[in-house]
């Protein structure tokens, strides 16, 4: 399966959830949305065990480059974070993505600077050209907001110092993840961006 039939896949598990939630009688929507929940943390659970064999059977450099391999998966790194078991932090993610684009941005003069990471939130600074400019707001969204969900999809937030509006771009990979960033945690908002 590719990345884009992946993404078509989630967006067709996205779809029939929100029908399920917006339709039928209490009792069956409750007992089909736990239904899905058991199993994604059935589904979670194997996936923790599978790295924790993973890890009792390989050291040093092989783990590393196992680890490596998953985190470039997008699909992998995904379900990682689904499931709470990402091996980079958020804000090492968000770093890394920002890294990405930088040489993009400064070949328009301008660039990023990562204020914190917080929560759900990524706070930037915007420098140089883009500060302040009209396409601002477009350089963010089509740039670094892009790269930022691509990277941390629990992401519920981007504000820039700036003050230029923005809005949200295509939904990373796997955005289910923003209803379950943690096993049991209660269902989230979308994605939004301010400044």
């Amino acid at each position: 399966m590719t990345d884009r039939e992946a993404r078509d896949r989630v967006a067709r598990v996205e779809s029939l959830l929100e029908r399920l939630e917006a339709g039928g009688h209490a009792a069956e929507r409750e007992a089909a949305l736990a239904c899905v929940q058991a199993l994604l943390d059935l589904y979670g659970e194997g996936l923790a065990r599978m790295i924790g064999h993973l890890a009792e059977q390989c050291s040093g450099e092989v783990e590393q480059r196992v680890s490596d391999a998953f985190t470039r998966d997008e699909l992998v790194s995904h379900l990682l974070i689904l499931h709470g078991l990402h091996p980079e932090e958020v804000r090492r993610r968000v770093e890394g993505a920002l890294d990405e684009v930088r040489p993009y941005l400064r070949s328009h003069g301008g660039n990023v600077e990562l204020v914190r990471v917080e929560g759900g939130t990524v706070r930037l600074r915007l420098q140089g050209s883009c500060h302040g400019c009209p396409s601002s707001s477009a350089t963010l969204r089509t740039t670094v907001e892009d790269a930022i969900l691509a990277a941390a999809p629990e992401i519920m937030l981007i504000e820039t110092d700036d003050g230029a509006p923005a809005t949200h771009g295509e939904p990373a990979l796997v955005p289910i993840v923003r209803a379950r960033a943690h096993p049991g945690a209660p269902a989230a908002e979308a994605v939004s961006v301010a400044s």
